[in-house]
C-alpha cells in the first residue's frame, strides 16, 4: 500500500474512486459524487486530498460554500501548507461576503508564491473592491492584466477603479483597448455605454454621443433590457450638452 501525505493508507481503488468522483461531477450527477466522496472522507478521515475534493464538490458544483469551508479547514488544520486548499478556501469567503479573510488568504498566497497568479491577483481585486479598497484593487486589476494583456473583462474592471478613483481618462484608455480586442457582432455595448458615460463626465459630448450611438447599434438580442435603457438615456443627455 502506498502512503499519502504521510498520514494513513490509501488502497490502489481509491484513486479509481477519486477519478469516479470527477466523473460524476463533471457529468452532472451531483448528488452521487457527493455521496461517494463523502464515504470516502468517512473511511479516510485524514487524508488532505479526499477532504478537499469533499469541500471543492460541495462549494464549487453544490453551491454551497458555507458547507465546503468546513472542509477546507480541516484539510489546513492537517495540512497548512496545502496551498490548492486555501485558494477554494479563500474563493468561498469572497463568495460568502467574508471578504477581509478572502484577502488575507489570497495575501498568503501570493507571498508564497502560488502558481496560479491571474486567479488570485483577479479575485483579490474582487474583495478588494468590496471593501472599498481600490488603490489597491486597480493594483490587482494591473497585475492581472500582465498576466493576460488583451482581455477586454480585465481591462474593463480596472477603468471601473480607475474610474472611481478619479482617474476617469485612465479608465476611457482601457475601455479603449477593450474595445479594440473586439470587432463586429463581438463589440459589447456596455463597453460602449461605460466609455460614454466617462467621456460625458470629461466634457467630450461628441464622443460620448459616438458612444451611446454606437452601443445602440451593437445592442443584442438577450443584452439586458437595462442596459438599452441607460444607452438611450445617455444618447439623449449627452444630445442636450
Amino acid at each position: 500500500m502506498m502512503e499519502r501525505n504521510g498520514r494513513e493508507p490509501w488502497p490502489p481503488e481509491v484513486s479509481e474512486q477519486m477519478r469516479e468522483v470527477d466523473r460524476l461531477r463533471r457529468s452532472g450527477r451531483y448528488a452521487s459524487a457527493l455521496v461517494l466522496i463523502r464515504q470516502l472522507a468517512e473511511k479516510y478521515p485524514k487524508q488532505v486530498r479526499i477532504l478537499s475534493e469533499l469541500g471543492q464538490t460541495l462549494g464549487i458544483w453544490g453551491g454551497a460554500p458555507a458547507e465546503a469551508l468546513v472542509w477546507y479547514e480541516r484539510v489546513l488544520e492537517l495540512a497548512p501548507g496545502h496551498n490548492t486548499t486555501r485558494l477554494h478556501r479563500a474563493l468561498s469567503l469572497a463568495r460568502l461576503g467574508r471578504h477581509e479573510e478572502a484577502v488575507a488568504d489570497f495575501d498568503a498566497l501570493v507571498a508564497g508564491g502560488y502558481r496560479k497568479a491571474l486567479v488570485i491577483h483577479m479575485k483579490r481585486a474582487e474583495s478588494l473592491a468590496a471593501l472599498g479598497r481600490d488603490v489597491e484593487a486597480e493594483r490587482d486589476w494591473t497585475l492581472a492584466i500582465e498576466e493576460d494583456p488583451v482581455n477586454p473583462w480585465l481591462l474593463q474592471q480596472r477603468a471601473g477603479a480607475r474610474a472611481r478613483l478619479g482617474r476617469l481618462e485612465e479608465a476611457v484608455t482601457d475601455l479603449t483597448d477593450a474595445l479594440a480586442t473586439q470587432e463586429g457582432e463581438d463589440v459589447d455595448p456596455e463597453l460602449l455605454r461605460e466609455r460614454g458615460g466617462l467621456r460625458a463626465r470629461l466634457g467630450d459630448g461628441e464622443g460620448a454621443r459616438a458612444d451611446f450611438e454606437a452601443g445602440l447599434a451593437a445592442f443584442r438580442e438577450g443584452d439586458s433590457p437595462g442596459l438599452l435603457d441607460e444607452l438611450r438615456a445617455g444618447l439623449a443627455e449627452s444630445a442636450r450638452r
